[in-house]
């Protein structure tokens, strides 16, 4: 079967490559993927993977045989595919503990769009009661950003998203931001939470904007740059600040439910900001290596 691979040679990050058909354990379903989605971190840090393995964690599919122990979806049923392992590939055995059940009327596209992005948010933002707090989304147009933007409002939350450029700001507001800025000095607030995808020196900026008692959660550094706090930044009076890590690679099953269950609800939506063929997955990977894709980018698997 065809599948997409790591590739560490100049031509990567990915390439396609004819892999021996996955075998299921007893545990595990057979899935057939009809869409994948795409995320920067897997992509941008490859090396991070071995050469020629099959790569990717997001997709979404139909099973075609069911986990042999009884446990999981029985054939047939839509699936969602989240922080899978080789995941890009035609056929997938999977874990249910990384499967959530498609509701009726959800789009297969738009489910594949969830995974990290979707669940990243999900368990950063029900770490503490959102209500009436002020939540800031750094990278708000992207992955991460666009479903954290949605998940906070629904919590509650006074909103605000800051991105790169006015271009990147379209559609926030309507997603639950209150406010859309491109520049943290642009405002006086301060945040009881900051969700961060971006890293660098935007993560000593909003530091300075945090209130007492409040966390930055830092959960990507797509700027790639380094984290410099002038003297005395991180000293205060008054209820401890902090800033937490995340890595949570813990079974998604339960949190795709509850996200699908909120898309097949009306309550969130996908921003899918590139669609095509998997075919043209070097196309894809080098628009979000630019920063011109806007929320998710899903590939169907012909």
């Amino acid at each position: 079967m065809r599948a997409l691979v790591v590739d560490h040679s100049d031509a990567g990050p990915v390439r396609f490559a004819d892999v021996d058909e996955p075998v299921p354990s007893t545990g595990e379903a057979l899935v057939e993927i009809r869409h994948i989605g795409l995320n920067f971190g897997e992509l941008n840090y490859v090396r991070q993977w071995p050469a020629g393995a099959v790569h990717g964690h997001d997709a979404a599919g139909v099973v075609v045989r069911a986990a042999s122990d009884g446990s999981g979806p029985p054939e047939g049923t839509r699936v969602a595919v989240g922080m899978a392992s080789h995941a890009w590939a035609e056929r997938v055995a999977v874990s249910p503990a990384s499967l959530g059940t498609v509701p009726e009327g959800v789009d297969l596209a738009d489910a594949a769009a969830l995974g990290i992005a979707g669940v990243t948010a999900f368990r950063v933002l029900r770490k503490r009661s959102l209500l009436a707090r002020n939540v800031l989304v750094t990278g708000a147009s992207g992955g991460v950003g666009h479903f954290a933007v949605q998940l906070a409002a629904l919590a509650g939350a006074r909103v605000t998203a800051l991105v790169g450029s006015p271009e990147r700001a379209a559609g926030l507001r309507e997603l639950g931001a209150d406010r859309v800025l491109t520049d943290l000095a642009e405002t006086g607030d301060r945040f009881d939470l900051v969700l961060d995808t971006v890293g660098g020196p935007l993560v000593a900026q909003a530091w300075s904007s945090l209130a007492e008692g409040g966390t930055i959660h830092l959960v990507g550094y797509s700027s790639g740059q380094e984290t410099t706090f002038p003297p005395g930044a991180l000293f205060g009076f008054g209820e401890p600040r902090s800033i937490a890590t995340y890595g949570d690679m813990t079974p998604t099953s339960g949190e795709l439910t509850d996200l699908l269950g909120l898309m097949a609800a009306g309550r969130l939506s996908a921003l899918i900001g590139l669609r095509g063929d998997w075919q043209d997955v070097g196309n894809a990977v080098q628009a979000l290596f630019a920063r011109k894709v806007r929320g998710k980018v899903v590939l169907d698997v012909a």
